[in-house]
């Protein structure tokens, strides 16, 4: 019978990862951001150059079979730049998935069970939202210093309303269930109610948030970077090498042109990624579709 069981479960993942995958747009989504992962986990052993490599007397160089992406103004290897900024900004967005899962499970899991606790949270949250997300990130950045640990930290509060107020909704819905009054009924502890019967039910919008969070995350990581108020410019990333470089844009367009594409193509596979993930684990949508 445990081996029986074992087999339906391997069989209802296979299928719910071939379901996935037969979305022509989630799986080219999912391949793009694989060798996108794969190329920034892998960069010490893939980039051509040592990123902070200075060749002078290479500056500006144009794309060739050297240079496969060119050189910027200090002859450093964009190619190899953009691998080694792939892990920051990529590590920077991983950590503000897991902070803001982390607070907004926390906060949309106690508004929505608890029903004195939902006023005075929902207020808090719809606060928070009230302010543009890269003007809060920028304040928050400000106060707590350039750094990638605070700007984790900043976009992490940034975002955490977003993730707290779907986890809220769906918390309303859950608490009212049967088989969440049987628990209750039955004197079963809140903390096992919560995590048994709703937190578990919450998987699919916790896991299609997270992806869209994420995009957000690396974009708005980079904003911060362009302004120079993010992670400190010693250390590559995708915006920094945008801000550099655009001094340059007239005779070296290449300085700005791949890590924006770099930035584009990442955040649109998270998002295409997203909404895969959205329509085959809605069942309305599914059945509609």
């Amino acid at each position: 019978m445990s081996i029986s069981l074992v087999v339906n479960t391997s069989a209802r993942q296979d299928s719910f990862f071939w379901q996935l995958m037969s979305r022509p747009t989630t799986a080219i989504a999912a391949v793009l951001l694989g060798l996108i992962v794969v190329s920034a986990a892998l960069a010490p052993w893939l980039a051509p150059f040592n990123p902070g490599q200075l060749a002078i007397i290479h500056r500006l160089k144009a794309p060739d079979l050297l240079h496969i992406m060119g050189t910027d103004e200090l002859g450093r290897d964009v190619f190899s730049r953009i691998l080694f900024a792939g892990q920051t900004s990529l590590s920077v967005g991983i950590s503000v998935v897991v902070f803001t899962s982390i607070t907004g499970v926390l906060l949309g899991l106690l508004a929505g069970y608890f029903r004195a606790l939902d006023a005075p949270l929902s207020r808090l949250i719809d606060a928070m939202m009230a302010f543009p997300d890269i003007l809060l990130a920028i304040a928050l950045v400000a106060a707590l210093g350039p750094s990638s640990t605070n700007v984790v930290i900043a976009l992490g509060i940034v975002y955490t309303p977003r993730m707290a107020r779907v986890i809220r909704a769906s918390t309303l819905v859950i608490r009212e269930l049967p088989y969440v009054e049987a628990a209750k009924a039955l004197a079963v502890p809140t903390p096992v109610i919560l995590y048994r019967h709703i937190l578990r039910n919450l998987t699919s919008p916790l896991l299609v948030q997270c992806t869209f969070i994420f995009a957000n995350a690396i974009l708005a990581e980079a904003g911060l970077s362009f302004l120079g108020v993010g992670v400190s410019p010693d250390i590559p990333t995708w915006g920094t090498m945008i801000s550099q470089g655009r001094q340059y844009m007239d005779q070296a367009s290449w300085i700005m042109l791949f890590p924006g594409l770099a930035i584009v193509i990442t955040v649109l596979s998270l998002q295409l990624l997203g909404d895969g993930l959205r329509d085959l684990l809605d069942p309305r949508l599914a059945k509609g579709a």
